[in-house]
């Protein structure tokens, strides 16, 4: 009885966090839809539509047993980097295959994750139409008239004025190159260029280019940021063959001003890296000490089907079903309550294991909350993505189309 209230507890918490702690396990599971959810009241990311592969039957990622026989290839040599690749893979792959059969094994959890479709009923389902037609940010961006764009904010009444027959309160503001904030306790309908968004409650975006990050650094170094997550667009051959997203070349990021926006007390950054070994050697020996951060930890996201089993093989070379988040601590002033600080946080693990079923191409899970005690500063932590394509509650989002997922396609009331 003990055992089962023990699994009891942890599907209960799943089912309010999102969030699923294996017993006596480095590993996790998270579904990104239930912790997107708590950063809204009025309204729900579909998870039909965040696990768009997942519900398109023409990018299945249920079990398929006809699988494309492959023609057996000749016998390939690594070179010294894919050989270095290979030793760090043979090193996580005993933990990735554990963190495995503690999911496969819990039967409660997996029950759940095959009933996603359940979670929006038929009628609504035949009534969901992805944006097919959505803007592309960054080409808007990049056209003169872009400091001419404004986005409207509509802020709701509240109960005790619902009566009034009034329109709602409204806001314009620039949508590029300037912090568009959401300082309510509620989400936010906002409208640009005749397509409807929804902001997160206690949120804020800047949405630019590179060039004018520079704008988020605040004027005293108190005010900065004590989690910083960063998802850069790396060069990726099979994104720009897809067309997927721009890309640029690692010596761009070297730029990014990850000391300037760092918190007094300091920060913990995370860095999300593929498995090349090149762009690992560029982010251990140039990319953080460009930054000021020191390396502490590898966190591996596992990503998997509906049903529990692996995208794709674990050792299949240059497809593995898993992605690296680094993380490191960036001290931009060296102080004795500093080091007293640290002494008080959770110290972080090598190797722990986050799972979840991927999103669309290259769409990162919200893994914050999963961080949040091993972070440095005052509390509530003041967190910042960059590069970022979605909002969540309580951060700011940067990037040059952190409105991507924010279309209210992808939501319904609840």
């Amino acid at each position: 009885m003990m055992e089962d209230s023990k699994f009891s507890d942890c599907l209960s918490e799943f089912l309010s966090t999102g969030i699923y702690r294996f017993e006596n396990s480095n590993a996790v599971f998270i579904d990104p839809v239930r912790i997107l959810n708590r950063s809204y009241t009025r309204f729900r990311v579909l998870p039909s539509a965040y696990y768009s592969r997942f519900f398109d039957s023409n990018h299945n990622l249920s079990s398929n047993p006809k699988k494309r026989k492959r023609k057996q290839k000749k016998n390939y040599y690594l070179n010294e980097r894919e050989q270095a690749a290979d030793k760090r893979h043979q090193q996580a792959r005993p933990m990735l295959s554990k963190a495995l059969e503690c999911l496969m094994e819990t039967t409660d959890l997996l029950s759940i994750m095959r009933d996603l479709r359940s979670d929006i009923c038929s009628s609504e389902l035949t009534k969901l139409t992805l944006p097919h037609d959505e803007l592309s940010f960054v080409e808007l961006g990049r056209v003169w008239q872009a400091p001419l764009y404004d986005i409207t904010l509509n802020f709701p009444r509240s109960v005790k004025d619902s009566a009034i027959d009034q329109c709602r309160d409204q806001s314009n503001l620039p949508v590029f190159n300037n912090l568009v904030v959401n300082e309510t306790c509620d989400d936010l309908e906002a409208e640009f260029l005749n397509r409807k968004y929804i902001l997160p409650r206690e949120s804020c975006f800047y949405m630019s280019d590179l060039g004018l990050i520079r704008n988020l650094i605040p004027a005293e170094s108190g005010c900065g940021f004590n989690l910083i997550l960063v998802d850069p667009p790396w060069e990726n051959a099979s994104a720009s063959q897809k067309l997927l997203y721009p890309t640029l070349p690692n010596r761009y990021f070297l730029s990014l001003p990850i000391k300037q926006l760092t918190h007094t007390d300091g920060a913990l950054v995370g860095l999300w890296v593929t498995n090349r070994e090149k762009l690992r050697s560029f982010v251990e020996k140039e990319l953080f000490p460009a930054w000021g951060v020191s390396y502490a930890a590898c966190f591996h996201w596992l990503k998997v089907k509906a049903d529990g089993s692996l995208v794709s093989d674990l050792n299949l070379f240059h497809h593995r079903p898993y992605e690296c988040l680094l993380l490191g601590y960036c001290h931009p002033e060296v102080k004795s309550t500093n080091s007293k600080q640290m002494l008080n946080l959770r110290a972080l693990e090598n190797d722990e294991i986050i799972i979840s079923i991927p999103g669309d191409y290259s769409r990162k899970p919200p893994v914050g909350e999963l961080l949040l005690g091993h972070v440095p500063g005052p509390k509530p932590a003041r967190c910042i993505e960059l590069f970022a394509r979605e909002m969540i509650g309580g951060w700011t989002s940067w990037g040059n189309e952190p409105l991507r997922f924010q279309n209210s396609s992808y939501f319904i009331e609840r």
